[in-house]
């Protein structure tokens, strides 16, 4: 079984697949647009350049993505995106890419069970945590 995270940037997903290319070294595996759909939408569809549903490699781990309806109103609450980075340096640039026009809910610190972790919410509105594995695991 696998778990895989979709999200839905309601007209701002080819945005934030670029900044996420840009800042995670995120690689598009898929793309489709809706005016790409081999079947036509129910309902009143997105524009047809709007993203109907997108794959990306962030490091092992396939994130799913699309611009939804485009309501223009993306809602990301109740969950983060854990990532973990190999060291400090790594940590604390990640930390900063991701937080860029974003706002920091927790500073990177080191903390009990980490040398680094912090949490934040990108310009998306997605909420991240960024954590140093300690030594040894």
């Amino acid at each position: 079984m696998q778990v895989q995270p979709y999200l839905f940037f309601d007209g701002r997903c080819e945005e934030a697949i670029e900044f996420y290319r840009k800042a995670l070294g995120a690689k598009v595996e898929m793309l489709m647009r809706f005016k790409d759909s081999p079947e036509p939408m129910p309902g009143k569809a997105p524009p047809g350049d709007k993203v109907m549903h997108s794959c990306l490699r962030i490091g092992d781990t396939a994130v799913m993505a699309s611009d939804g309806n485009s309501t223009g109103r993306p809602s990301f609450q109740g969950f983060s995106l854990s990532l973990t980075a190999r060291d400090q340096a790594e940590a604390e640039r990640l930390f900063a890419v991701l937080g860029d026009g974003g706002q920091v809910q927790m500073p990177l610190a080191k903390t009990f069970f980490s040398p680094r972790f912090g949490m934040l919410a990108d310009r998306f509105g997605v909420s991240w945590m960024v954590v140093v594995a300690p030594q040894g695991q």
